[in-house]
C-alpha cells in the first residue's frame, strides 16, 4: 500500500507563517485568521488536520484572491484546487497538505458565523475582535424536538427501507435520526471543558469518539452502513427509550416497520394501495 503523505503540526504550523509572510507583502491583504484545529484549538491539531483559515483583504480585492491562487502557490505548489463556494476554495498542496479556506472583505464578516478563531498575521487597522464571529453560532434545539424528530426519522427511514429504498433508507436512520440522537445524549450528560473533545457548534458527529466512550461503543451498530438500517433503527429507537418517554403506539409502530421485509421499489408493500 503505498504511503500517504501526512504533515506534521510543525508543518502545518510553518505553512501557516510562510501564508502569513505572504500575504504581508500585498498591499490588498488584511489578514490570515486561521481556524479549527490551527487556530484556537491548537491541543488537537496532529498529522491529519488540514489548513482552515479566513483571507481578509481590501474593498474590491476578494475576487483577484478568489481568482487567482497564486498567493496560496507561493506558500507551497498546489496539486488540485476547486471553488467550492462563491467566498472560497478546496485545495490541495503538493506535499499533501489539504486547505479549505475562504476570502472575506472585512465589512462580510459580521453577516457570517464562524466558531472563534486566531489571527495568524493581521494589519493594525483589523481589529483583534473579529477573531471571533459577532454572530450566533447555531442555535441547539430542545430535547422534545430532538426525540420527536429523531422517532419521526426512524419512522420514514423504515418505509424507505420497506420499500426497497435502502440507500435513503440508510440516510435518513443512520444520519439524520443517529445526529439528532447524539445532540439529545450530549444534553443530559455535557462534555467536559477540555480542548481535546471540544464540541463542533455546526456538526455533532466531529470527534464524538473521544467525547463519548459509551457512545463510541454503540456507534457500529447506530452506523452499521447500507445493510445495517433496521438494526441501527431498533437501536436507535432503544436509546431514546432509555432516556425519553416514548409513546408506546410509536414504539410499537417502529418495530413492527422493522420486521417488514424489505422489497424492490416497484412492489406495493400494502395489497390495494399504491406505491409511494
Amino acid at each position: 500500500m503505498p504511503a500517504i503523505r501526512s504533515a506534521t503540526p510543525a508543518v502545518l504550523q510553518d505553512r501557516l507563517a510562510s501564508l502569513a509572510r505572504g500575504l504581508a507583502g500585498r498591499d490588498d491583504a488584511l489578514a490570515l485568521l486561521a481556524l479549527g484545529s490551527v487556530g484556537v484549538e491548537t491541543a488537537r491539531l496532529d498529522c491529519w488536520s488540514d489548513l482552515d483559515f479566513f483571507v481578509l483583504v481590501r474593498d474590491g480585492a476578494k475576487g483577484r484572491y478568489i481568482a487567482d491562487l497564486g498567493w496560496l502557490a507561493d506558500a507551497q505548489p498546489l496539486a488540485w484546487h476547486f471553488q467550492n463556494t462563491a467566498d472560497g476554495h478546496k485545495a490541495l498542496m503538493a506535499d499533501g497538505v489539504f486547505c479549505e479556506f475562504a476570502v472575506f472583505e472585512r465589512h462580510e464578516l459580521s453577516r457570517i458565523s464562524y466558531a472563534p478563531g486566531r489571527f495568524v498575521w493581521r494589519r493594525d487597522e483589523v481589529e483583534e475582535g473579529l477573531a471571533c464571529s459577532t454572530q450566533p453560532l447555531p442555535t441547539r434545539h430542545g430535547p422534545d424536538w430532538l426525540v420527536g424528530e429523531a422517532l419521526s426519522n426512524l419512522i420514514v427511514g423504515l418505509q424507505r427501507h420497506a420499500r426497497g429504498e435502502k440507500l435513503a433508507a440508510m440516510r435518513m436512520i443512520q444520519v439524520h435520526s443517529l445526529d439528532r440522537v447524539l445532540e439529545f445524549l450530549e444534553q443530559l450528560s455535557p462534555e467536559a471543558p477540555d480542548s481535546i473533545s471540544t464540541r463542533d457548534p455546526f456538526n455533532v458527529d466531529r470527534r464524538i469518539e473521544k467525547r463519548s466512550s459509551e457512545i463510541a461503543l454503540a456507534l457500529p451498530t447506530w452506523a452499521g452502513g447500507y445493510a445495517g438500517s433496521v438494526p441501527a433503527a431498533l437501536a436507535l429507537l432503544a436509546a431514546l427509550e432509555a432516556h425519553a418517554v416514548v409513546p408506546a403506539e410509536v414504539s410499537r409502530h417502529i418495530r413492527n416497520l422493522a420486521a417488514i421485509e424489505a422489497r424492490p421499489c416497484h412492489e406495493n408493500i400494502y395489497p390495494g394501495e399504491p406505491a409511494r
